[in-house]
Protein backbone atom coordinates (compact mmCIF):
# COMPACT_ATOMS: atom_id res chain seq x y z
CA UNK A 1 0.00 0.00 0.00
CA UNK A 2 1.09 3.24 -1.18
CA UNK A 3 1.32 5.87 1.75
CA UNK A 4 0.52 9.72 1.41
CA UNK A 5 3.35 12.42 2.16
CA UNK A 6 2.33 13.76 5.28
CA UNK A 7 3.89 17.60 6.11
CA UNK A 8 6.42 15.44 8.36
CA UNK A 9 7.78 13.83 5.44
CA UNK A 10 7.79 17.05 3.03
CA UNK A 11 9.84 18.53 5.85
CA UNK A 12 12.26 15.92 5.86
CA UNK A 13 12.30 16.03 1.86
CA UNK A 14 13.08 19.93 1.92
CA UNK A 15 16.14 18.91 4.42
CA UNK A 16 17.24 16.16 1.87
CA UNK A 17 17.09 13.92 4.29
CA UNK A 18 16.39 9.85 3.63
CA UNK A 19 13.89 7.52 5.35
CA UNK A 20 11.26 4.80 4.91
CA UNK A 21 7.99 5.00 5.24
CA UNK A 22 5.78 2.30 7.08
CA UNK A 23 2.36 2.09 7.12
CA UNK A 24 0.14 -0.17 9.03
CA UNK A 25 -3.59 -1.46 10.35
CA UNK A 26 -4.53 1.23 13.13
CA UNK A 27 -6.50 -0.08 16.09
CA UNK A 28 -8.25 2.21 17.86
CA UNK A 29 -8.53 0.87 20.72
CA UNK A 30 -4.58 0.00 21.41
CA UNK A 31 -2.71 2.58 20.07
CA UNK A 32 0.43 1.56 22.38
CA UNK A 33 4.28 1.76 21.29
CA UNK A 34 4.31 -2.40 21.61
CA UNK A 35 1.70 -2.18 19.06
CA UNK A 36 3.01 -0.36 16.69
CA UNK A 37 6.33 -1.71 16.97
CA UNK A 38 5.01 -5.43 16.45
CA UNK A 39 3.46 -3.98 13.15
CA UNK A 40 6.01 -2.41 11.71
CA UNK A 41 8.62 -5.29 12.89
CA UNK A 42 10.92 -3.21 14.52
CA UNK A 43 12.08 -3.65 18.52
CA UNK A 44 10.59 -1.44 20.72
CA UNK A 45 13.34 -0.01 22.38
CA UNK A 46 13.41 1.55 18.29
CA UNK A 47 10.00 2.74 18.03
CA UNK A 48 10.10 6.05 19.95
CA UNK A 49 7.32 8.32 21.17
CA UNK A 50 6.49 11.92 21.21
CA UNK A 51 4.66 13.04 23.92
CA UNK A 52 3.98 16.94 24.48
CA UNK A 53 4.58 18.71 28.07
CA UNK A 54 4.14 22.02 29.46
CA UNK A 55 5.68 24.17 32.18
CA UNK A 56 4.20 25.84 35.01
CA UNK A 57 4.33 29.11 32.99
CA UNK A 58 2.28 27.07 29.90
CA UNK A 59 5.68 26.97 27.63
CA UNK A 60 5.13 24.08 25.84
CA UNK A 61 8.10 21.25 24.64
CA UNK A 62 8.08 17.57 22.81
CA UNK A 63 9.64 15.22 24.77
CA UNK A 64 10.57 12.22 22.71
CA UNK A 65 11.11 8.53 24.42
CA UNK A 66 11.43 4.91 23.33
CA UNK A 67 8.27 3.13 23.34
CA UNK A 68 8.55 1.19 26.45
CA UNK A 69 10.01 3.70 28.68
CA UNK A 70 8.12 6.37 30.94
CA UNK A 71 8.87 9.81 30.55
CA UNK A 72 10.49 11.51 33.70
CA UNK A 73 9.14 14.82 34.11
CA UNK A 74 11.50 15.79 36.83
CA UNK A 75 14.05 15.01 33.83
CA UNK A 76 12.46 16.51 31.11
CA UNK A 77 11.27 19.88 33.19
CA UNK A 78 15.30 20.20 34.26
CA UNK A 79 16.56 19.28 30.49
CA UNK A 80 14.50 22.42 29.18
CA UNK A 81 15.46 24.54 32.22
CA UNK A 82 11.54 24.68 34.21
CA UNK A 83 10.79 24.31 37.48
CA UNK A 84 8.37 21.59 36.73
CA UNK A 85 6.50 19.63 33.58
CA UNK A 86 3.41 18.30 33.33
CA UNK A 87 1.61 15.99 30.21
CA UNK A 88 -0.65 18.53 28.22
CA UNK A 89 -4.00 17.86 28.39
CA UNK A 90 -5.36 14.85 25.52
CA UNK A 91 -7.84 17.76 24.23
CA UNK A 92 -5.23 20.22 24.01
CA UNK A 93 -2.44 18.17 21.99
CA UNK A 94 -4.69 18.67 18.57
CA UNK A 95 -4.80 22.76 18.72
CA UNK A 96 -1.29 23.07 19.97
CA UNK A 97 0.51 20.56 17.26
CA UNK A 98 -1.75 20.16 14.80
CA UNK A 99 -1.90 16.12 15.52
CA UNK A 100 -4.22 13.42 17.14
CA UNK A 101 -3.22 11.07 19.88
CA UNK A 102 -0.82 7.78 18.14
CA UNK A 103 0.10 11.08 15.13
CA UNK A 104 1.98 13.65 17.24
CA UNK A 105 5.43 14.48 15.67
CA UNK A 106 7.49 17.08 16.30
CA UNK A 107 8.46 16.91 12.92
CA UNK A 108 6.63 19.84 11.09
CA UNK A 109 3.95 20.72 13.75
CA UNK A 110 2.17 23.17 13.98
CA UNK A 111 4.33 25.12 16.53
CA UNK A 112 7.39 24.80 16.95
CA UNK A 113 8.17 23.48 20.15
CA UNK A 114 11.34 22.63 21.98
CA UNK A 115 12.31 19.17 21.42
CA UNK A 116 14.26 16.85 24.25
CA UNK A 117 14.73 13.43 23.10
CA UNK A 118 15.87 10.92 25.28
CA UNK A 119 20.04 10.07 25.32
CA UNK A 120 19.79 6.48 24.03
CA UNK A 121 18.28 7.45 20.75
CA UNK A 122 21.85 7.87 19.27
CA UNK A 123 22.40 4.15 19.98
CA UNK A 124 20.59 3.10 17.24
CA UNK A 125 21.64 2.63 13.41
CA UNK A 126 17.05 3.19 12.65
CA UNK A 127 14.71 5.04 14.96
CA UNK A 128 11.11 4.99 13.99
CA UNK A 129 9.00 8.43 14.90
CA UNK A 130 5.26 9.21 13.73
CA UNK A 131 4.55 10.41 10.39
CA UNK A 132 2.23 12.88 11.44
CA UNK A 133 -0.68 10.52 11.24
CA UNK A 134 -1.99 7.10 13.11
CA UNK A 135 -0.67 3.92 11.05
CA UNK A 136 2.33 5.34 9.29
CA UNK A 137 5.86 5.67 10.95
CA UNK A 138 8.79 7.04 9.68
CA UNK A 139 12.07 4.96 9.81
CA UNK A 140 15.43 7.28 9.79
CA UNK A 141 18.72 7.75 10.93
CA UNK A 142 18.75 9.19 14.63
CA UNK A 143 21.12 12.31 13.81
CA UNK A 144 18.88 12.90 10.73
CA UNK A 145 15.65 13.21 13.04
CA UNK A 146 17.86 15.52 15.63
CA UNK A 147 19.01 17.49 13.00
CA UNK A 148 15.35 17.92 11.43
CA UNK A 149 13.78 18.72 14.52
CA UNK A 150 16.49 20.35 16.00
CA UNK A 151 16.76 18.68 19.68
CA UNK A 152 18.45 18.39 22.42
CA UNK A 153 19.63 14.83 23.54
CA UNK A 154 18.88 14.45 27.96
CA UNK A 155 18.08 11.67 30.31
CA UNK A 156 14.73 11.91 30.17
CA UNK A 157 13.10 8.24 30.06
CA UNK A 158 12.57 5.95 33.65
CA UNK A 159 14.18 2.50 33.11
Amino acid sequence: MNAPKTNACRALDALGIGYTLHPYEVDESDLSAETVARKVGLPLEQVYKTLLVESERREHAFAVVAGGEELDLKAVARALGWKGAAMVALKEVQPLTGYIRGGVTALAAKKAFPVVVDELFELHEVVSVSAGQRGLQIFLAPADYLRASAATLAPIARR
